[in-house]
């Protein structure tokens, strides 16, 4: 007997298995879960069962947030090119990889007898659906589990730098234009606290943790352009990154606790590195973790990023310039003003873009990120010898 689970109460049992059924035989379909616990996009396990009744296989389905990617057929062209080169990539043999299981997530096509022309995706009541390949017997994360943990989460994000490095970025769709580039979010931040204002009222305005918000981004908001200004000069160079390699986007294995993949691949698109790597440390080295509801538990903690960053250099130190290293320190900084910034726009703007459970929401996140930040500015120095001593730079 199937059964769903879900979390969008918009979609209904029907309608999952009438689009799970493009894309494998319905009378294999064994169950659809929710799974995941994404912003953005609508995620479901798909689970199959042979005409034995052998259950095991499995695959995910997607439903895409188009209002936050507007073109989703670039969003899978992205997907199939990153495929094709890491397969052969993988191919070709990896030292790093000897005795090691690496998986990428395929896109799944949908099936050849079905009244729809084999495609990438299924458009359903004016909705974009895809499929992707289930990576087994792993689990994620929301917060680091110990030092073993930190450094495999550390070792994933640099293998997968490491095996897409060299995919040209022109072979790459940019998806999501100015994801990222911290400069254009405080201008639309501006505009956006502009607007709240002419329309706020009282109550709201003299709110503390408000208030205490806006001096973050006030204090924080120098520097903003420290990465995009040194791309400018030709100091950093963009590549294929991963977007949003945050700690549960790292797939770890269930027996050998090693990582296996990442996931989470519709940010795939050209950028720097810096941006993989700030935003993996942000979500990784703060135990409290993303939603901590007490903002004095929020803290950077650099034991656990000394462990990633072992993780990540022993597989990625090969292609990084010294210009790369050279301004590790500021994107760990960097990046969690970023996202503060982009939650609490978000809240000024009427919570239009990230999933939110309640009014406030977007609010505490950002607070969570801007304590982060400041905690990472009390320990700036000891970060930048942690790098210097992790990498040589002279």
């Amino acid at each position: 007997m199937r059964f769903v689970v879900t979390l969008a109460p918009s979609l209904s049992s029907q309608t999952l298995e009438v689009i799970a059924g493009h894309f494998h035989p319905p009378d294999q379909i064994h169950a659809i879960e929710a799974i995941g616990s994404g912003n953005v996009n609508d995620t479901f396990l798909v689970r199959l069962e042979n005409g034995s009744g052998h259950r095991g296989d499995a695959f995910v389905m997607q439903r895409l947030n188009t209002q936050v990617f507007a073109k989703p057929e670039l969003v899978m062209g992205n997907l199939i090119a990153l495929g094709s080169h890491v397969q052969q990539r993988m191919a070709a043999g990896l030292p790093e990889l000897r005795g090691r299981r690496w998986e990428v997530p395929e896109v799944v096509f949908t099936r050849p007898d079905t009244p729809l022309q084999p495609s990438h995706w299924v458009e359903h009541a004016g909705e974009f659906w895809r499929s992707i390949t289930y990576i087994g017997a792993a689990v994620t994360h929301d917060v680091v589990v110990d030092q073993v943990h930190a450094r495999e989460v550390g070792y994933g994000l640099g293998m997968f730098h490491r095996l897409i490095h060299d995919l040209p970025v022109d072979h790459l769709a940019d998806t999501l234009e100015g994801f990222h580039v911290t400069p254009s979010y405080l201008s639309r931040y501006d505009h956006v606290l502009d607007s709240w204002l002419d329309r706020v009222d009282v109550g709201e305005a003299t709110d503390a943790r408000l208030a205490s918000a806006l001096a973050f981004v006030a204090d924080g908001r120098d520097g903003a352009d420290v990465l995009e200004a040194a791309c400018d000069r030709g100091e950093l160079k963009r590549r294929p990154i991963h977007g949003d390699p945050k700690i549960n986007n790292v797939m770890i294995d269930e027996a050998s606790g090693q990582a296996v993949g990442l996931i989470d691949l519709d940010t795939v698109k050209p950028g720097l590195v810096h941006y993989d790597i700030g935003d993996c440390l942000r979500s990784s080295c703060n135990p409290a973790g993303e939603e901590a509801g007490d903002l004095n538990a929020v803290r950077f903690d650099l034991s656990l990023c000394r462990s990633i960053l072992e993780g990540y250099f022993s597989v990625a130190r090969p292609f990084l310039s010294d210009a790369d290293l050279l301004y590790l320190p500021a994107c760990i900084r960097l990046i969690p003003f970023e996202l503060g910034l982009r939650f609490l726009t978000d809240h000024l703007d009427g919570d239009r873009y990230f999933k939110v459970s309640r009014h406030g929401h977007n609010l505490d996140r950002a607070l969570v990120q801007f304590t982060l930040m400041r905690s990472i500015e009390d320990q700036f120095e000891a970060l930048q010898d942690l790098v210097h001593e992790l990498t040589r730079i002279t």
